[in-house]
This record gives C-alpha cells, structure tokens and sequence, in this order.
C-alpha cells in the first residue's frame, strides 16, 4: 500500500492523500507535509519560484517500507535545468527524516501548462 500525496486541479492545489498506508495515520501525514516543504525548496534556476508552486510535481507516492516515488515534469522538455532538477528532487525529498529511497521520474504527459501554477506562483511571476 501507498501514502499518495497528488497535486490536483487549479482550483485545488493541496494535497489528495490516500490513507490506505500501514504506516500510521500521523506518520504519513508528517512525511507528507515534510516532503511538500523540501519540494519548495526547490526552484528552477530560470524561475522565481519552486516547483511545487509551479505544478511540476504531478504526483508523490510514500511506500509502506518509507521509499517515495516522485512523479514529476518539466515545463519544457528542453529546459536547460533537465539534468539536474530530478537530482535536486531527489536530494530535497530524502533530506526529510524517516524517508528511505527515493526515486524521481520526469514525464511528459500530460504536458505542463501555466494553468497548473498556484496563485503563488503567478504574483511571484506576475502572470495574472
């Protein structure tokens, strides 16, 4: 069984958690919240604002056994920082205590488009 932390919709952007994990209840809500800040820390270095907020976290999955898949995008696929924003998603999500292996996969569909953006991320970006 997963812990599913899954970006939704414009209009909702917090977290779709499934609470089908045999890790407790409080546990998985703790990783969740953790793992969402370490993604925020992480920004593209062409953007002024993290990934989180920019919708390229599709979606987040915490294992039973504590490992987490990252299923994320891009919001080009020629983006300059391709080779090296995976790794920082990997690094940030296991920074977080208690997380075991993680595993990042960049995908392509659906394809990333500015109305995945919170309201965050448009002020900072000035994209009203």
């Amino acid at each position: 069984m997963t812990e599913t932390i899954e970006a939704k919709n414009l209009e909702d952007k917090t977290s779709n958690m499934e609470t089908n994990s045999a890790l407790p209840p409080e546990e998985t809500e703790r990783l969740g919240g953790e793992i969402v800040a370490a993604l925020k820390t992480v920004f593209d270095p062409e953007i002024p604002a993290d990934i989180y907020e920019l919708g390229l976290i599709y979606k987040v999955d915490i294992k039973d056994d504590r490992s987490v898949d990252v299923m994320m995008t891009l919001t080009t696929p020629n983006c300059p920082a391709a080779g090296e924003l995976p790794q920082m998603v990997e690094n940030a999500v296991a920074s977080v205590p208690g997380v075991g292996v993680v595993n990042v996969n960049l995908v392509w569909d659906p394809a990333w488009t500015p109305d995945r953006m919170t309201d965050e991320a448009r002020l900072v970006l000035n994209m009203w």
